[in-house]
């Protein structure tokens, strides 16, 4: 393990000063992976006003960027190194803060209060590795532990559960006993989360193509994270068209995105998968055969996904694109290149601009969704070769499901119908579109002008 320039400089600096520091955090635990790490953090037992002395001193730029917390950010070669004083923590009345914060000279004593073993260690230069948790053998074992008694430091703060669950998807490791009975009994206490601290944690899971883990692994922490979900799990769906119950279904969709995408799946169809069927327990009905039925559930299932997101504090931007998709993902329609520039004009209309890469993410979760359900549905995904290869050919035509794609313009609409400028001209634009969409006409300027002047 080899310090980074600017992390030993600023170590080097405090010591000469004659105070204390170590390296902590996600550095070291990725260091001892054989990852690079990104964000750099330094804990000393200077506080922060001796911290942003001595480094102003050295002729390095301090932000004080969280003074209240006894942390400043040193700027060294465009690196900015946080640092921050040694720390420990009273209790946390309300599961999310700590009551008290107290500076401290020890580093064990601020090592014992963060959430894992693998994050409760530090590193010097010289010193080497501080691991008073065991935190290098279970990174070794493959093994997520919580320093100290669990159920207590998840009551403390609860976001601390979620970060569990993201750390064992991340890494591929598996929660020690202890930890997971206690992720289980506190999953409900997510609810007194931030919404917008937990909206991060599960952005992060699902960015990373581990929702479908997630739910499989993690039923209790993920249903308290996202309560809607929680109906899913056991709903019979009752159908010759399914093999999985509801919950089960949307997991192996959530996995199946990663394999048609080879893992590069972006956000927003990854957070379609996980909601897309959200809907299906509020919409179920039964034939008079027993059959099951979930009518009306893309639609509403984009209008539920759309609260679950803006409550989470996810970008406006992934949540547009994730609903349009959830809306239409269920949708038949038949191979033909009308039914393909409807498509596209629905997904302009949702998310402008985006609309061709988007088309591509839909057939990517039907496909998703085909494999997920029975073996002669799975079939369904192969099918859908065709409409792609029909929206390949539209896209290197040019598509055309807007009418400022037309071959004419509304100056051509004036001057061939005599009209002026006006709703009439809008009017006949629109006209022909809906022709050229249907394929009644092809897009060229000769004969659509012959079509407004009537002689088509």
């Amino acid at each position: 393990m080899v310090a980074p320039f600017a992390a030993r400089v600023v170590i080097e600096a405090l010591e000469a000063a004659g105070f204390e520091a170590w390296i902590v955090g996600g550095w070291v635990r990725d260091a001892l992976r054989g990852e690079s790490g990104h964000d750099i953090d330094v804990t000393s037992n200077a506080l922060w006003q001796e911290s942003a002395r001595v480094l102003s001193n050295a002729g390095y730029e301090v932000l004080l960027s969280g003074i209240a917390h006894g942390t400043i950010t040193a700027i060294v070669a465009d690196e900015p190194i946080e640092v921050t004083t040694y720390r420990v923590e009273g209790t946390y009345s309300d599961h999310r803060h700590p009551d008290e914060v107290r500076f401290v000279q020890d580093v064990r004593e601020d090592l014992v209060r963060r959430d894992l073993t693998f994050n409760a260690m530090a590193w010097h230069p010289t010193r080497g590795l501080l691991d008073p948790f065991g935190g290098a053998q279970d990174l070794a074992a493959g093994i997520v532990r919580v320093v100290g008694e669990p159920q207590k430091r998840f009551e403390e703060d609860a976001l601390r559960i979620i970060r569990a669950v993201r750390f064992s998807l991340r890494l591929g490791f598996v929660v020690e006993p202890r930890t997971q009975r206690a992720l289980e009994v506190c999953a409900p206490s997510l609810a007194e989360v931030a919404s917008e601290r937990l909206g991060k944690e599960l952005d992060a899971i699902v960015r990373m193509g581990k929702a479908g883990c997630g739910l499989m692994d993690q039923p209790e922490v993920m249903c308290a994270a996202i309560p809607e979900l929680a109906p899913s799990r056991g709903f019979d769906q009752r159908s010759v068209y399914h093999v999985y119950d509801v919950y089960e279904h949307i997991a192996h969709v959530c996995n199946a995105v990663e394999a048609f995408t080879a893992g590069l799946a972006p956000a927003e169809l990854r957070w379609a998968a996980l909601l897309h069927d959200v809907a299906k327990p509020m919409t179920y009905s039964e034939d008079a055969d027993g059959h099951g039925h979930f009518f009306d559930h893309p639609r509403q299932g984009a209008i539920v996904a759309r609260e679950v997101m803006r409550r989470l504090a996810i970008p406006h931007e992934l949540v547009d694109a994730a609903c349009v998709l959830i809306r239409w993902h269920d949708e038949r329609m038949p191979a033909t290149e009308p039914a393909i520039r409807r498509m596209l004009a629905r997904l302009y209309a949702a998310c402008p601009g985006r609309e061709v890469p988007l088309a591509f993410e839909l057939f990517d979760l039907r496909r998703a969704d085909a494999v997920s359900k029975c073996a002669s549905a799975a079939s369904w995904a192969s099918e859908l070769d065709k409409y792609a290869r029909l929206l390949r050919a539209e896209v290197a035509r040019g598509p055309v499901f807007a009418t400022r794609h037309l071959a004419v313009s509304g100056a051509d609409v004036m001057r061939t119908c005599g009209v002026a400028p006006g709703p009439a001209v809008g009017m006949q634009l629109e006209m022909l579109l809906r022709a050229v969409m249907a394929g009644e006409l092809p897009n060229d300027r000769e004969l659509l002008v012959a079509w407004l002047a009537g002689s088509l």
